[in-house]
């Protein structure tokens, strides 16, 4: 009989550093993918000025990206399936460097915003991937390949604002520009550094991301993740209209928050899934994130903007914890294959984020800019509610 020493503990969890030179060349461009998402946030009140746009126009630019994004994932499976892992994340991201460049050049807001949708297609055939090839290529298992890719997640949404900060206060345009010129580097590097993955034995076909939402912990899963993503692009998309600064408080305050979100994605996390499990911490996060946002609204209708920045910045901690948990359970919670799950679930969350900011805009302007911060944190609340009322289809997201 085999006995364990009382002193004995466990072995320390894989680090996520600790990887091959090709999964870091993919974790680059993804950072500068989701750099991509947060660029425009300091210059959104510079391009309204720019090409003579309402808020409500200008938020299409995050509106076309995501809704393209979000359609796009149902292909990205059975593109990859067919022409492999690198082709697809090359061809992502040559769409990418095509339409960022084509957005700096934009005369007039539908011509940006139609770029924008080019540059969510090449986004969704590149992050969807991304994750796959991460975590087939990654050492240490599949939480570390997913702390990995939420760091890059985090540190390309918290460079994000502050790029386009300094870029956009040379003009609007030159973020533009210059996210075209990085993605380009990161082109380069996953041709030259990255084994072309082997392709699965079954190509996958259309329907397979929609026919994996037939899982009930799936379709849980991604239908919290669109409430909870409603919430999110509320801050990121229409905070740069009430905060009252120019290119570069936004970026500072955007920067901050995502800070925010790194380290509690990469940091705290892994941590409280491990001490609490995936569940508990999805709820411990909503509850955060809606006291957050309550605390943007009440700072706005007060006009106080020390508290309403400290509340912004604030949001980054749940959002961070929200970013790291919702991926894993994407990942684990069904017996799909991975990138069959990771397209269905993003196909239903980026919706929330689609939708997000035009109606945030529009309600900030019919009614008073307060009023989509409570939307957000009634979002926040049916997040909850759904992840409470389906637990029962959770069971392999339980703690060991």
């Amino acid at each position: 009989m085999t006995t364990t020493h009382p002193s004995a503990r466990p072995a320390p969890a894989p680090s996520p550093w600790r990887q091959p030179l090709p999964v870091w060349a993919t974790a680059f461009a993804a950072v500068v993918a989701f750099m991509g998402i947060g660029l425009v946030d300091p210059i959104l009140p510079s391009i309204a000025d720019g090409l003579a746009a309402p808020p409500a126009q200008v938020s299409l630019l995050f509106t076309s990206y995501f809704l393209v994004t979000a359609l796009a994932m149902l292909i990205t499976g059975a593109v990859s399936s067919r022409i492999g892992g690198k082709a697809t994340l090359l061809t992502g991201l040559a769409l990418v460097v095509v339409f960022a460049a084509l957005s700096g050049t934009s005369e007039t807001v539908t011509a940006l915003v139609g770029f924008r949708a080019g540059w969510g297609l090449g986004n969704a055939l590149f992050i969807a991937t991304a994750l796959a090839v991460i975590v087939g290529a990654a050492s240490g298992g599949t939480a570390a390949a997913i702390v990995l890719y939420e760091a890059a997640l985090g540190v390309g949404i918290a460079s994000g604002p502050l790029v386009g900060a300094l870029l956009g206060d040379w003009h609007w345009r030159a973020p533009f520009f210059g996210t075209a010129a990085l993605m380009a580097a990161g082109f380069l590097l996953i041709a030259l550094l990255l084994r072309a993955p082997a392709k699965p034995a079954r190509p996958t076909r259309l329907g397979d991301p929609l026919r994996a939402l037939a899982h009930g912990g799936l379709a849980t899963t991604a239908a919290t993740a669109l409430f909870y993503n409603f919430a999110f692009f509320t801050v990121l998309a229409f905070t740069p209209f009430v905060l009252g600064m120019g290119a570069y408080g936004i970026g500072a305050v955007f920067f901050a928050w995502g800070v925010c979100v790194a380290l509690s994605s990469v940091v705290a996390a892994p941590r409280l899934q491990r001490r609490i499990g995936t569940v508990p911490l999805l709820h411990t996060a909503l509850a955060l994130l809606l006291l957050a946002q309550a605390a943007i609204a009440v700072s706005v209708a007060a006009d106080t903007p020390p508290a309403l920045i400290a509340a912004v910045i604030a949001t980054g901690v749940p959002i961070g914890l929200c970013n790291t948990a919702f991926t894993e359970a994407a990942m684990e919670v069904s017996d799909a294959p991975r990138p069959v799950a990771s397209a269905g679930y993003n196909f239903v969350r980026w919706i929330g984020g689609a939708a997000a900011p035009f109606v945030a805009t529009t309600l900030g302007a019919a009614l008073t800019p307060w009023a989509p911060y409570l939307l957000g944190a009634a979002c926040c609340l049916a997040a909850a509610t759904v992840l409470a009322a389906r637990r029962r289809h959770l069971g392999a997201l339980a703690r060991a």
